[in-house]
């Protein structure tokens, strides 16, 4: 028996497999680019800001804050226990940048607006879930 829960995983293409495989060296990638400097997400073919195709994988810090987040009771997935936190979490480098996720590590009452957070990767076949926690006090 696993302590790691089920997921439904993501489709790998050859447009997002650098962000759903990047967690495998525990860093957490996003898109950017060259030309205006911003970071996009999800994947897309060009920036939806300069609109150049000058976009590559960069590594971010991997630190965030949780800008809005919900706790579920509800048993949705077999094998996935409520309660749980589904949140959205705006990356350091470019709070723009919002990603759907979970907040572990914590009981879900200690989740709150504006906690400081960091990525931690939870491994399924080939892909690697980002998912955050609080960050520890120094």
């Amino acid at each position: 028996m696993t302590d790691t829960p089920f997921r439904i995983l993501p489709r790998l293409t050859p447009q997002n497999e650098f962000f759903w495989t990047s967690g495998a060296d525990g860093r957490l990638r996003f898109l950017h680019c060259s030309t205006c400097r911003c970071f996009v997400h999800p994947p897309a073919p060009i920036c939806p800001f300069c609109l150049t195709k000058t976009l590559s994988p960069e590594v971010v810090s991997g630190r965030a804050t949780v800008a809005t987040f919900t706790v579920n009771h509800q048993p949705w997935i077999p094998g996935f226990d409520p309660p749980y936190v589904v949140a959205m979490v705006e990356i350091d480098e470019q709070p723009s940048v919002r990603l759907t996720t979970n907040i572990v590590g914590c009981r879900p009452e200690e989740v709150r607006i504006g906690l400081p957070v960091q990525v931690r990767f939870e491994h399924h076949d080939d892909v690697w879930i980002p998912l955050f926690e609080p960050v520890s006090a120094p």
